[in-house]
């Protein structure tokens, strides 16, 4: 891990913070906590005369969410934060706090969350059309790639990254799986030939879009935000965390729902027949680009963290027939 926890990174990190709230005519308040600490981020939280604001300081193999911040605001400024300040070579920004997540308004009522969640993918759907023309940016920005013509080469990435573990760490039974997704290559080039022919333009996909990432108050339109498992894809790509989410918090039919209420934000584009088609590839192929994701975050982790085989066990679920797994 970096030396985000050392005193001097904390003070060098306050220093800035205080320069930077100074030039956007803000104060801070109170003293400077640090809530949030991973192998792949840390957060720093400050009270200010404007509310609470919030550094966010990324490691290597995420850095690129600082540079998308402002493509994103400036593409669809109702659904992602403003940054307030950007240091682009340190991978530091500071963010308003964007008030509770879904997680926190809704508790342990399921039924809300599930309701709230079927309302915010429609308008991460209209987010995503909005960013569509900002994706050669995006790919400028150091956003990883992976539109459907590049995954066959992102499979061998995949394969290829969790190899060593699945030959020193895993199981029998896991090993056996390791080969029976390396030999799926043919099904995965076909999978991305249909996508690659898709009516559905190229955007963003936020790949990790569960309810402690999405902001806004009831009757609001929602708001999104922790984009540093962002890459660019086919927007369906989005869809494998929210339903997995939701069929397991409130079953088949509320996933089901979900689906509906984001496709319906591409109905101008293809039959429903073809959209859910191509959202069942898309979130098997999620799978493989998610292997990548997490080999990124975890690039400062050791052997032992708790997250260590999620790489592999992310990879072995591409052979699993549907996308509610």
């Amino acid at each position: 891990m970096i030396e985000w926890t050392s005193p001097s990174w904390v003070q060098a990190a306050t220093a800035w913070l205080d320069e930077q709230l100074a030039a956007a005519g803000m104060r801070r308040t109170g003293d400077v906590t640090q809530p949030h600490v991973k192998a792949w981020a840390t957060a720093l939280r400050a009270p200010t005369d404007r509310g609470v604001v919030w550094l966010k300081a990324a490691g290597p193999g995420t850095a690129f969410e600082i540079r998308l911040y402002p493509v994103l605001h400036r593409a669809a400024p109702d659904s992602v934060l403003a940054p307030i300040a950007i240091d682009e070579p340190r991978a530091w920004i500071v963010l308003p706090d964007g008030g509770p997540t879904l997680f926190q308004q809704t508790g342990t009522d399921q039924a809300a969350l599930v309701q709230r969640m079927t309302s915010a993918v429609a308008d991460y759907a209209r987010l995503q059309r909005q960013v569509q023309p900002s994706v050669p940016e995006l790919l400028d920005r150091g956003v990883p790639d992976a539109r459907p013509e590049v995954m066959p080469q992102r499979f061998t990435e995949a394969v290829e990254s969790v190899a060593e573990f699945a030959r020193s760490k895993a199981g029998e039974d896991q090993r056996a799986a390791y080969d029976r997704v390396r030999s799926m290559r043919g099904e995965v080039e076909r999978w991305c030939e249909r996508l690659a022919a898709s009516r559905v333009g190229i955007s963003i996909d936020h790949h990790d879009l569960h309810p402690g990432n999405i902001l806004g108050e009831e009757g609001e339109p929602a708001r999104f935000y922790d984009w540093g498992d962002a890459v660019v894809a086919h927007p369906f790509f989005s869809m494998f965390v929210p339903l997995n989410y939701v069929d397991a918090e409130g079953g088949g039919a509320a996933a089901l729902r979900l689906r509906d209420a984001y496709l319906g934000e591409f109905a101008d584009l293809a039959p429903p027949g073809a959209l859910r088609e191509e959202l069942d590839l898309a979130c098997r192929l999620a799978k493989v680009a998610r292997t990548l994701t997490w080999h990124r975050a975890l690039q400062l982790a050791g052997e032992d963290h708790k997250f260590a085989s999620a790489p592999l066990e992310t990879l072995l679920s591409v052979a699993k027939p549907a996308y509610f797994s």
